[in-house]
């Protein structure tokens, strides 16, 4: 009887990214996105390379990276205040509720490994960070039509805490170009071709004027 090698178990590693990776974690998070930005008004992330390289040199920013073998199978990036200039939070909306919230910018699975744990893992790396800096929640906003994202996240106890909503109005208006136009036919006389109106006929023409004028002499001459 043939023993069968049994299969190798794999891990889940968890590092902080260093400036070497930064090139290939971008990659990484080009193919994650791909198909949930091509349904989506707002790009889900990445937004820009430009932005993404900036955001290794914050301060208050986590970049983690989550390796199976050495490949990147997840990447975690969050921040422990509301940074940068548009960001998408009120922090005085948590203030009030005395909620000291971990802000979770980025969590991306291979799309490989999705549904082998590596998401759990992470969210429970996430969690163990929120402690240890003495965060009450983790917060992060996902597109409403996201629907698997939105499903994994409530049967994680997750809660939807304020409502963004896009609207959209139809302007009544006029086309910026002109519709079609007939072209004038041209049709045979005596004297060669002469365009015509496309509803009236034959267009007027210099030559035949000047001829019933002189048409119009000789007859009073006769008179």
């Amino acid at each position: 009887m043939t023993k069968v090698a049994p299969q190798q178990s794999l891990e889940v590693r968890v590092r902080r990214i260093h400036r070497r990776d930064l090139n290939r974690t971008w990659e990484f998070l080009k193919l994650v996105f791909r198909d949930v930005n091509r349904e989506t008004v707002e790009y889900q992330r990445p937004r820009s390379k430009r932005r993404f390289m900036e955001v290794y040199t914050s301060e208050w920013i986590e970049q983690l990276l989550y390796e199976v073998d050495g490949e990147i199978v997840g990447y975690s990036e969050c921040a422990f205040e509301a940074t940068g200039d548009d960001n998408w939070v009120n922090p005085r909306w948590f203030e009030k509720r005395g909620m000291r919230p971990l802000f979770v910018e980025e969590l991306a699975v291979h799309p490989d490994y999705q549904g082998r744990g590596v998401g759990s893992f992470m969210l429970d790396q996430l969690q163990h960070l929120a402690r240890t800096r003495g965060c009450t929640h983790l917060v992060l906003e996902v597109a409403e039509n996201n629907e698997s994202a939105l499903a994994w996240y409530r049967a994680r106890t997750f809660y939807k805490l304020d409502a963004a909503i896009f609207l959209a109005q139809k302007v009544p208006g006029e086309p910026d170009l002109l519709p079609p136009r007939r072209l004038k036919r041209r049709v045979k006389t005596a004297e060669g071709e002469e365009p015509t109106s496309p509803t009236t006929g034959p267009a007027p023409s210099a030559t035949p004027a000047r001829g019933s004028a002189r048409k119009g002499r000789a007859a009073a001459k006769k008179g």
